[in-house]
């Protein structure tokens, strides 16, 4: 057995313990859309990370092991890990719904050309998925989400207790299936304005056939945008709705892996 002592006796061995119980929220921030952007520093993570870390270690009994480098002390911070992952993993894959969306928006207006630096993956994403972003991020900030989140990944510490956090194959089988709601949750939120586009495209191809010597580049990608434009800012009440069901339906998903 390999223990680390610097012979600092109680005070250390809370300290070990407050960096055991860091691992499995430093874990679960990093691969949450928000908490862990590009655009959030370092520092601010750690920060955020440790505060949680010490209400943790005074409401739970939660023990660090006893030698943390030896083989079984490395797999219990590897299980730490691997929840941590899985519950931001599964509230990323529910935030993924609306790039999708603005992706198959943008291609319908031909705005698929206008893509920007995304400041939470650091890879170019529609300047569309942008706007989905930010709106999506406040009303899940507005409906208290993050907090719900992060009482989710408390709880996960007396499902999952250090040393039983293995899944198994029907978790990892459900995390797999949650793409399936993201995926009709983009197709919903993208369908009034890609109907919209529709008639409009249907219209200039009529037009273009019955007068060819209008330009249809000239003529259909104006139109599209003015209509995808129009089309945004009439269904926004449906968007918001759908973004607000897709916040509650990311924390049932989260709550759902905590479920044995």
């Amino acid at each position: 057995m390999i223990n680390i002592d610097f012979g600092f006796g109680t005070i250390e061995a809370e300290f070990w313990r407050w960096m055991f119980v860091m691992t499995r929220i430093g874990a679960a921030m990093m691969a949450a859309p928000f908490f862990g952007a590009n655009s959030v520093p370092v520092q601010v993570r750690v920060i955020v990370t440790g505060a949680v870390a010490v209400l943790v270690c005074g409401w739970l009994p939660i023990q660090a092991p006893p030698a943390l480098l030896s083989a079984n002390g490395l797999l219990m911070v590897m299980g730490e890990v691997l929840v941590g992952l899985t519950l931001g993993f599964v509230l990323q894959l529910s935030f993924a719904a609306p790039t999708i969306a603005a992706e198959i928006i943008g291609g319908g207006m031909g705005m698929a050309m206008a893509s920007t630096v995304d400041p939470n993956s650091g890879v170019q994403s529609p300047a569309l998925g942008q706007y989905f972003a930010v709106i999506l991020t406040l009303i899940f900030l507005a409906l208290g989400g993050h907090l719900h989140w992060l009482s989710l990944v408390i709880d996960s510490y007396t499902v999952f207790p250090p040393g039983q956090t293995w899944l198994g194959p029907e978790k990892f089988a459900t995390i797999a299936g949650f793409a399936t709601t993201m995926f009709a949750t983009a197709v919903a939120i993208a369908l009034p304005v890609t109907l919209v586009l529709l008639v409009v495209q249907v219209v200039t191809g009529v037009l273009s056939r019955s007068a060819p010597a209008l330009n249809l580049f000239a003529l259909g990608l104006p139109a599209g945008v003015l209509a995808g434009i129009a089309a945004l800012i009439i269904s926004f009440p449906l968007i918001t709705d759908r973004m607000t069901d897709l916040s509650a339906n990311a924390l049932a998903e989260t709550r759902s892996v905590l479920v044995k």
